[in-house]
């Protein structure tokens, strides 16, 4: 019974130890915090009167550059255009089957009046815009005389001029696009008709193309196509 007492004073007065020890720490970590404290604002009040009144800078508000968005390209549109072209023109293409041709390259497509090659000869149409295919390889011709048609149609041009050459730089002093040209021509459907242009437009040279009207020139195509025949007129 004894001993049992003498052991719970021994807890209790170590126990007792213990929180006096604990209670001295959070003191002196108490008295540390606040010395720290009272540095800090002590050092902060130097730099202030070190330092002295301050003023936020004054900034001018920027300026607001538009930016330029570049379009987007319709590079599969392109391609699919650049497919079509090659696939719509051939070299192996003979427009003697199908055209009304002569030895001055000229044509017009079946149904035109066959006045029409002989007022684009004179010069009845002008000339509004022009292809020049000097320096440029076959398939590069190609698909800018494609290209070409295409701009000029979508603009309601009628009548335009390729410039093909006369071949005296070519091997042989052969005109190679003057044959590739005709029958490049000959497969587009919105060429009506073409001829040797006239000794001051390019001679041998070059072509004139009167080309189909644009729906909103729809009338004035209509002029150029022969009129149907009367079928009692003749009886």
């Amino acid at each position: 019974m004894k001993a049992s007492k003498v052991t719970d004073l021994a807890g209790l007065a170590k126990l007792r130890s213990e929180l006096k020890a604990q209670a001295e720490k959070s003191e002196r970590e108490r008295i540390e915090a606040e010395r720290r404290a009272r540095e800090a604002a002590a050092e902060a009040d130097i730099f202030r009167r070190t330092v002295g009144e301050v003023a936020p800078l004054v900034v001018p508000p920027r300026a607001k550059i538009a930016r330029d968005v570049p379009q987007p390209l319709p590079l599969q549109t392109q391609q699919d255009e650049k497919a079509v072209l090659v696939e719509a023109i051939s070299d192996e293409f003979d427009p003697e089957t199908l055209l009304d041709t002569d030895e001055s390259l000229s044509f017009c497509r079946p149904g035109v009046r066959g006045d029409v090659v002989k007022k684009l000869r004179s010069g009845t149409w002008i000339v509004q815009a022009q292809l020049d295919l000097h320096g440029l390889r076959s398939d590069e011709a190609r698909e800018a005389l494609g290209a070409f048609l295409r701009e000029a149609v979508k603009h309601g041009l009628r009548c335009v001029r390729v410039i093909h050459g006369k071949g005296l730089g070519s091997v042989g002093r052969e005109p190679v696009l003057k044959g590739k040209v005709r029958r490049w021509l000959a497969q587009k459907e919105e060429v009506i008709a073409f001829c040797q242009a006239r000794p001051h437009d390019g001679g041998a040279g070059a072509v004139v193309v009167l080309l189909q009207p644009s729906t909103q020139f729809a009338k004035e195509g209509e002029k150029l196509q022969s009129p149907p025949r009367d079928p009692g007129k003749n009886r």
